[in-house]
Parts: C-alpha cells; structure tokens; sequence
C-alpha cells in the first residue's frame, strides 16, 4: 500500500501508456510477413471479423446501456468499452483453444490501425448522445489519433522491424517483453482500483462491483455469442467462428483507460473497463472451451449417424 501510497495520477497514467507500448511492441515481434499474407488470404473471415467489432460490438452495447439504470457517465465508460477490441490476450485464448491464430493476429493489426479513426469519432458521438455534447467531455481528433499512434501503432512497427531486421534477438525478448507487460498492467489496475481518486485512482467501490458487473458479463457474452453467430451466417469454418467469438468477446481494457483516464480525465467512465477486466479473461476462455466441446460433440454425433445410415 506504501507504492500506491506514493505513485500520483500523472504517474500512473504514464505507467498506463508504457504498459499499452509493451503490449503493441510484444506483438510487433511475434508478426511475420506470413501474417499479412492472411489479411488477403481469408478476405471474408477477416471482413465478417471487422464488421462485428466495429458495428455489432457498439450496437450490442447501446442496446444494454439503453435497457440499464447506471449513470450518463457509466454508460459512456461501456460504450468506450465497446470500442476497445481485443488484442494479445485474445490472440493467445485462440492459441490455446486451437483456433485461427493468423485470423486473431490479422484481426488485432487491423483493428490497430481502423481504431486510430474510429475511436475519435464514436466516442465523440457517446459524449453527445449520454453527455448532451458538453465541452468538458470532448475527444480532440488529432491530438487522439496522436497518442493512439504512439503508444500502438509506433511500438507496434518497432516490434515489426525488428521481428524482420534480428529474429533471433525479438525471439529472446517476445516473451520476457509480454510478461513485463502483463505484470504491469495488473499493477495499473490494482493502482486504479485502490488509489484515491486525487491520486490517479477510479475510485471504485463495492457498490460499483455490483452495479456494473451484470453489464460487463452481458457484454461479454453476448459480443462473443454475436461474434460466433456473425461466422455463422457467413459460412465459416468452426476455427474461425471461434476465433472471432474471442475477438469480439474480449475487450483491450488498457486501451478503454487509456481514453476514459488519460484523455478524458474522468473517473467514472474508468470503472467499466475494470470491473470488466476482473471476469472477462476466466468468462472468454470458458464460452470458447464450451463452444468447442458442443461442436465436438454434434462432429461426433453426426458421424455416428452418418456411419449409422451406410
């Protein structure tokens, strides 16, 4: 409690952006040109991917906003949420659940660039909706497109060059690099659910648990059911239905800090990205397991009926 003690908000948002350079720089180095080479490859897998993080993501979580009783600035801190999809934590729940990894890792290159335009405009359009457009809760286009650039999309190519420049060299860091970044990302969370909200702290309470946990579940959930359904209707196969329900399903919750703390400088729209990160990972990785066992057993029951009928 001493370090929480002694670190100030400035600090700790200065933390939060070293922490989202280190998760965009460890994924730089596990990129190959192959992985680009799938951004062609699967053009509908990644076009279906895209479209239910960008359009079905935000729909899914207005819908819940508008159904709820929390505050304007609650439902601000969920739809930035929304905003926010997945990265590396994501591409490593496809890893361990044998889905599309070249899908997952296209998916978050993408969205590392898409997110650079998107975010400054739909979060905008959220202050106007919830906030009644006031001049204190404004997103500053360029100055955003800035920050995001350098601390994700910057650390990221740097990653990239030097995967391409001295593999073996990124090889020996990738790993040490992605375990200093979750570390400390853990360590901006505990720092922003136990600080003082004068100190840098959300300033969040039991009672905010509470409030908010049904929401973040249900945006869980249902972007992962809807990320599921998407691949589908659109015929693709389980590996990348899986992979997209991943995507869809888990939000870059540094990312969401990142705009609601250090950009917005509001307490408030900070809370559903941490309440959301204290069950998201264990709920992701859990609907994933269960998809995969429910579609390994209709496999097995439709080849039981098929060698039933010859």
């Amino acid at each position: 409690m001493l370090l929480i003690e002694l670190l100030n908000g400035e600090t700790i948002n200065r933390l939060l952006n070293v922490v989202l350079a280190l998760i965009m720089g460890g994924l730089g180095l596990s990129l190959t040109r192959d992985d680009f080479k799938h951004l062609y490859a699967r053009p509908r897998a990644l076009s279906v991917g895209l479209a239910a993080q960008l359009l079905l993501l935000p729909l899914i979580a207005y819908a819940l906003v508008q159904s709820g009783n929390i505050s304007p600035g609650l439902k601000v801190g969920i739809m930035i949420l929304s905003v926010c999809p997945g990265g590396i934590t994501s591409n490593l729940i496809s890893y361990f659940l044998k889905g599309n990894v070249a899908l997952a890792i296209s998916l978050t290159v993408a969205n590392a660039v898409l997110t650079l335009f998107s975010i400054p405009v739909l979060v905008n359009l959220f202050l106007m909706h919830f906030m009644h457009g006031g001049k204190e809760f404004q997103l500053p286009f360029w100055e955003v497109m800035y920050e995001i650039t350098v601390v994700t999309v910057l650390p990221a190519s740097l990653g990239l060059l030097l995967r391409a420049r001295l593999p073996a060299l990124a090889g020996k860091i990738e790993k040490p690099m992605n375990l200093a970044s979750t570390a400390l990302l853990a360590l901006v969370f505990v720092l922003k659910i136990f600080s003082k909200e004068d100190s840098g702290g959300a300033g969040l309470s039991w009672n905010d648990v509470v409030a908010l946990m049904p929401y973040v579940m249900l945006l869980n959930f249902l972007s992962m059911f809807g990320g599921f359904f998407s691949g589908t209707l659109f015929g693709l196969p389980f590996k990348d239905k899986i992979t997209i329900s991943v995507e869809v399903g888990l939000h870059n919750t540094a990312l969401a800090l990142l705009i609601a703390g250090n950009i917005l400088h509001n307490h408030e729209m900070e809370k559903p990205a941490l309440v959301y990160a204290i069950s998201s990972f264990f709920i992701t990785f859990v609907v994933a397991w269960l998809l995969g066992r429910i579609n390994k057993v209709m496999l097995q029951s439709r080849r039981k009926t098929d060698s039933g009928t010859r």
